[in-house]
């Protein structure tokens, strides 16, 4: 009887202990695109870059960043060591902005 109280004593604790762990990482700003795409909210990001990267010859793709709150991805590019920006609405594609 006591091995059995003992036991159900652990799995009450165990998803206390879970939880944490489960939630822990959100994914941050990859969980939140990956919640957007999953919804249908955001284009995927290859699309983006298919269209995008065509247009910035010449220059070397650094990679993307994605901002949640504006719901735009922000490629980011360099030639002869000056950086530039191209930022893009992640729900049409559209380039919204450009910056050095």
């Amino acid at each position: 009887m006591k091995r059995i109280s003992t036991l159900l004593a652990a799995l009450a604790v165990l998803p206390v202990l879970a939880s944490p762990i489960a939630h822990a990482d959100s994914g941050g700003e990859q969980g939140e695109v990956r919640r957007e795409r999953r919804a249908g909210n955001v284009m995927p990001l290859r699309e983006i870059e298919r269209e995008v990267l065509p247009r910035m010859s010449g220059m070397q793709y650094l990679g993307p960043e994605y901002d949640p709150a504006a719901m735009a991805y922000r490629l980011k590019f360099i030639k002869n060591g000056k950086v530039y920006f191209v930022d893009v609405d992640a729900r049409t594609g559209r380039i919204i902005g450009q910056s050095r």
